[in-house]
């Protein structure tokens, strides 16, 4: 099979943000502020975008809803008015030009019902066309733990295996209900694994019997880091689910239909070396309002 260069991410960031109600009926949570290392402060998507530009992606669809395209094009296509521009110290002027430089290379997409993350993924189905592309979570930001980011560690494993990617992280058992779980066999071992089953929030009765990985801990779990690359195969399963209007917890899910990719096409799940900071949940945001700005 012919290897496709990456050039496209996706970012969904159309949900409500009901965890983080009632700041979430003014400020989208993708907009929640975050401090970076450099001491800036930065909405909590400027920093997916850039983890998306560190991994050579030239093309990027934000999926919102129509109710907020004008927000979201204003953070990237706008410039600040003259006499707010003036305003800002010589630094902050010039960053205002990169996140423009930054804004021609995102495309506001739109989500006009909202009907689960597998529902969003698949609005940017025509955008998308028939390319492999980077999915990432409209509510994580990552620090990697070498001179790669973490989006480019992702890539780099998709060049070498040709199928879609999962990244992972281990998880103890009692976290394992929150997130997406994989199961399958080492390739190299606590890096690379041929994934065999993917599970959204599994219960620890069932990861104990189906999602074990040879070699961990009898506590520990392999656990979806939030980047995937994935073949286009993945809207033919979406949009099945959808035509047939196959609904898990009332809502159109990814992780049913990543397990259907996997065992058609095959996919392959890597380690990341790095940290996944969540700012989705009140507890998780003010942890990492802490930690990424120190690490």
């Amino acid at each position: 099979m012919q290897k496709k260069q990456v050039n496209k991410a996706v970012i969904p960031a159309a949900g409500f943000g009901t965890r983080l109600f009632p700041a979430t009926k003014v400020v989208k949570k993708e907009l929640f502020p975050i401090i970076d290392q450099d001491g800036r402060a930065k909405p909590v998507i400027l920093a997916i975008v850039e983890e998306a530009i560190s991994a050579g992606i030239t093309e990027i669809g934000i999926v919102v809803q129509p109710d907020d395209q004008e927000i979201f094009e204003d953070l990237f296509k706008n410039p600040p008015k003259k006499e707010l521009f003036d305003k800002l110290s010589p630094q902050n002027q010039e960053y205002s030009r990169y996140l423009q430089e930054l804004g021609s290379k995102v495309t506001i997409l739109t989500q006009k019902e909202q009907a689960g993350y597998g529902h969003a993924v698949f609005c940017a189905k025509d955008w998308v066309q028939d390319e492999p592309f980077l999915l990432m979570l409209g509510d994580h930001i990552y620090a990697s733990d070498t001179e790669k980011s973490c989006a480019r560690q992702v890539l780099d494993v998709y060049e070498q295996v040709n199928k879609s990617v999962v990244s992972l992280t281990t998880m103890p058992a009692e976290m394992i209900h929150k997130a997406g779980c994989v199961t399958g066999i080492w390739q190299e071992l606590n890096s690379i694994i041929e994934v065999t089953q993917l599970s959204e929030k599994p219960t620890l009765e069932y990861a104990y019997q189906h999602l074990r990985v040879e070699g961990m801990a009898k506590d520990k779990f392999l656990c979806i880091f939030g980047l995937y690359l994935l073949t286009p195969e993945i809207f033919d399963f979406l949009a099945e689910h959808i035509n047939k209007n196959f609904r898990e917890r009332g809502e159109f899910q990814l992780t049913s239909c990543l397990d259907r990719l996997c065992q058609q096409k095959g996919m392959t799940g890597y380690v990341v070396k790095g940290k996944c900071f969540d700012t989705g949940l009140p507890d998780a945001y003010r942890q990492t309002m802490i930690d990424f700005r120190n690490i």
